[in-house]
């Protein structure tokens, strides 16, 4: 059928990378089951079982060559995905095919390579938050001493820093990055379980040994690059690992999408933007306009990915006893989907925090007109010291306050709260001694040395082992 007439998932044509959706192509996938059935071959042989060096050099030989015409047209047969690759591969293998799937059941493929496949993606969703955090680490640096607004409930509070800020964002993805690492490390494979997970199959092979049934399990681990298998199963590993993958994946999408609101805000202040290109159209009716649409588009991923978290959580939740296949259905879209979706929010992160854009002269302005207010309390000490009555300088401060505030919000006028102040003899004074109160940076607190403290003491170190991967580029496809 004509690709123009049937539905394809935007995230392959328009958000995920290459790279990922490779992870997740049929190509990664039953090459993966056919590493797996060469790796139980080989751990079989190795454990005494009749298995020649020429029936695992055939089946290595057509590893990597998929004969999907034979296994789709066998599938319409059979309705049975994995004994039709085993077919197919037996056709290309036919001196191997009596032992390929020597023993094993459906999930000794499906199963492991589900777990493969989630930690190959954890690997590269690490590697791009590792990216992330690097461009924000440059950013926050170079802002780091920069006074801006901060705000509680969106109203102007106290003075913090564009760089502290950014630490803020760091921190967040600094817990998914390492959450992510965990979920990475912790995997472990199915192993050789057998239908119901009791290994009946594998006695019987080895006849009741059960040191050769447990070195079965040991062997295919290690071919297949993993420590160890899950100890106990059912048919199936628990699908509350696909719940915690996809739970830290979630995470992520939380973070991404806090940090993109936060600089649409910012970009609405007209404090910062996105990138923007040269010939991008911010709207079909405005030519005027610069639309945060790269940050929209993390909050509109980072939504669907934390509400598919759903799907592994209710899929665990209703497995029955050792097994159901209500969750095969969901499980190839829900994980999936997820891990595209997380690797497209990273791949606009990694653009965003690439080529942020600062205006510090509209940044300046904004912190100048709230500046007075916050200075308040360091003009009545000042007053103070020459003399003046504390509580009667708060009550004449907050009427000037009000009466500033009123000129700005009611008749858009600029706050002139220095002015009234240097004008009420209460004060006692002078227009050069309010001024040299309003230092901006005076207000900014321990922000310059935290953000260095920060990037030292624990970015650096988490970014270490990504070392050879840092400074990545993301191409987005639109």
């Amino acid at each position: 059928m004509d690709e123009n007439k049937r539905y394809i998932s935007p995230l392959s044509t328009r958000y995920a990378s290459d790279e990922m959706q490779y992870i997740f192509s049929n190509d990664f996938k039953f090459i993966t089951w056919r590493k797996l059935w060469i790796a139980l071959a080989r751990a079989e042989q190795k454990l005494g079982l009749t298995i020649t060096d020429g029936q695992i050099a055939q089946m290595e030989q057509f590893r990597d060559q998929i004969n999907y015409d034979v296994a789709k047209q066998r599938e319409k047969e059979t309705r049975h995905d994995v004994m039709s690759h085993v077919y197919a591969f037996g056709q290309q293998c036919p001196d191997a095919m009596p032992i390929i799937h020597l023993g094993a059941t459906s999930c000794y493929v499906g199963d492991n390579t589900d777990i493969i496949t989630m930690r190959e993606a954890l690997h590269v969703v690490a590697r791009k938050l590792a990216n992330v955090l690097a461009n924000l680490s440059h950013f926050a640096k170079e802002y780091k001493a920069m006074p801006c607004l901060a705000y509680t409930h969106l109203q102007p509070a106290q003075l913090t820093t564009v760089g502290k800020r950014a630490t803020l964002w760091m921190n967040e993805l600094l817990y998914d990055l390492q959450e992510v690492q965990n979920r990475a490390n912790s995997l472990q494979l199915l192993g050789s379980k057998g239908t119901t997970g009791t290994q009946a199959s594998f006695v019987e092979l080895f006849e009741g040994d059960t040191e050769k049934i447990k070195r079965l399990e040991e062997l295919i681990a290690q071919e297949m690059g993993f420590e160890s298998s899950v100890p106990v199963s059912g048919q199936t590993y628990s699908r509350k690992v696909d719940f915690m993958v996809l739970s830290a994946l979630a995470g992520i999408a939380q973070s991404a999408s806090k940090f993109a609101n936060d600089v649409r805000i910012l970009a609405n202040f007209k404090e910062m933007e996105e990138p923007f290109e040269a010939h991008q159209i911010g709207s079909s009716a405005m030519p005027y306009k610069r639309n945060p649409m790269r940050c929209e588009r993390i909050c509109a991923l980072a939504r669907y990915v934390m509400i598919d978290v759903l799907n592994p959580a209710f899929t665990a939740a209703t497995q029955w006893f050792e097994r159901t296949l209500d969750d095969s259905a969901n499980k190839r879209i829900s994980v999936a989907e997820a891990f595209l979706a997380t690797d497209a929010i990273l791949n606009i992160m990694m653009n965003v925090t690439d080529g942020l854009v600062v205006y510090p002269k509209v940044i300046a302005q904004r912190v100048m007109n709230e500046l007075p207010f916050m200075a308040t309390e360091n003009i009545m000490m000042r007053a103070v010291k020459k003399g003046g009555n504390r509580q009667e300088l708060h009550e004449r401060l907050r009427q000037h306050s009000i009466a500033a505030a009123k000129m700005v919000k009611e008749e858009g006028r600029p706050n002139d709260l220095i002015e009234r102040i240097c004008q009420d003899p209460l004060f006692n004074l002078q227009k050069e001694e309010i001024l040299s109160v309003l230092d901006p940076v005076a207000f900014t607190g321990r922000s310059a040395q935290q953000v260095d403290e920060f990037l030292q003491g624990f970015v650096a170190p988490a970014l270490a082992p990504y070392k050879q991967f840092l400074g990545e580029k993301a191409e987005l496809s639109v």
